[in-house]
C-alpha cells in the first residue's frame, strides 16, 4: 500500500525511512501502519541493505504516538484486535528486520512514537528532543509492547517513574538512563552521526551483524508480557476514564478520573 506518509529511500548499503506525516507530529494512523508495515517488509526483502535509519519529517517531533482520532470510538474487542495487535505485529517485524535499525530523533517521541523507536536497535538524538508515555494521563496504557521494551532498556524502577508519572523526560535524563545511545546538539549534527554510524555498522561483515542482532534478541525480559500488554490495552480503552481522559485531551482541560 503506497503512501506518502511513509517514504524510504536506499542509497547503497544504508536505507532512510522517514515518516512524513509533520502537521500531525507524524502521528501514527491505520494508513501509516499499514504502510510501515509493507514498508518494512519490503526492506528485510533489499539483498544489499545493511542498516535502516527511521527519522521523522519535521522539527518538533519524531512521533507524536498513535493518532487517537484512529482508536478513539473503538470497541474493546476490536482496540485489542485491530489496532493493539496490529501495532505489535508491525513493531515485532521492525524488531526482527535482519538488517540494524537506528531510530533518529528530534524533538518529541511520545507513546507509540518512543514504542516505535524501542523497536529499533539504536537510538539517537538531539538535545531539545523529549520522551514519554503520557498513556495514564488519558487513561490507556502503552499498548504496543513499551511495557517490554522500556524495561529492558532502562529498567523496571525507571520505568515505572515514566509510566506512573506521564511526564517527559529530557535528552540528558535519557542517556543517563540509557533510553538513547547518543544526544547530539542539533538536527544536523543528528544526520551526520547517524549517517557516519550507518557507515560504519555497514562496513563490517553483514551476516556477522545480522546473526549476533538475532542472538542479542533473546537477551532481556520474558516476552509472555506482550500478549497481557494487548489485551490490557483493549480493556483501559473501554472505560469511561478513557473516554474522560479523550475528552479533556481535546477539550485541553484537566481530566476529572473516577476509576471505572
Amino acid at each position: 500500500m503506497a503512501s506518502e506518509k511513509i517514504v524510504l529511500e536506499i542509497d547503497g548499503h544504508i536505507g532512510r525511512l522517514t515518516l512524513n506525516r509533520p502537521s500531525k507530529l507524524n502521528a501514527l494512523d491505520p494508513e501509516m501502519l499499514d504502510a510501515l508495515d509493507e514498508t518494512i517488509r519490503r526492506a528485510d526483502r533489499e539483498p544489499e541493505l545493511r542498516v535502516l535509519v527511521m527519522s521523522g519529517e519535521g522539527e518538533r517531533a519524531f512521533c507524536a504516538g498513535a493518532d487517537i482520532n484512529a482508536w478513539q470510538e473503538l470497541s474493546a474487542t476490536a482496540m485489542w484486535h485491530e489496532w493493539t495487535r496490529r501495532g505489535h505485529a508491525l513493531f515485532r517485524a521492525i524488531e526482527e528486520l535482519a538488517a540494524p535499525t537506528i531510530a533518529a530523533i528530534d524533538g518529541i517521541a511520545y507513546g507509540g512514537g518512543l514504542e516505535l523507536a524501542l523497536a529499533c536497535d539504536l537510538i539517537l538524538a538531539t538535545t531539545s528532543s523529549r520522551f514519554a508515555f503520557p498513556e495514564a494521563g488519558i487513561a490507556t496504557i502503552p499498548g504496543w509492547g513499551g511495557t517490554v521494551r522500556l524495561p529492558e532498556r532502562i529498567g523496571i524502577a525507571r520505568s515505572k517513574y515514566m509510566m506512573f508519572t506521564a511526564d517527559p523526560i529530557d535528552a540528558a535524563t535519557a542517556s543517563e538512563w540509557g533510553l538513547a545511545e547518543e544526544i547530539l546538539s542539533d538536527r544536523n549534527t543528528l544526520d551526520e552521526r547517524v549517517a557516519a554510524l550507518g557507515e560504519r555498522i555497514a562496513a563490517n561483515a553483514p551476516i556477522s551483524v545480522q546473526t549476533t542482532k538475532q542472538l542479542l534478541r533473546g537477551v532481556g525480559l520474558s516476552r509472555v508480557t506482550l500478549g497481557a500488554e494487548s489485551i490490557a490495552g483493549g480493556f483501559a480503552a473501554s472505560t469511561a476514564d478513557a473516554r474522560e481522559g479523550i475528552a479533556a485531551f481535546r477539550e485541553k482541560r484537566r481530566p476529572d478520573f473516577s476509576g471505572e
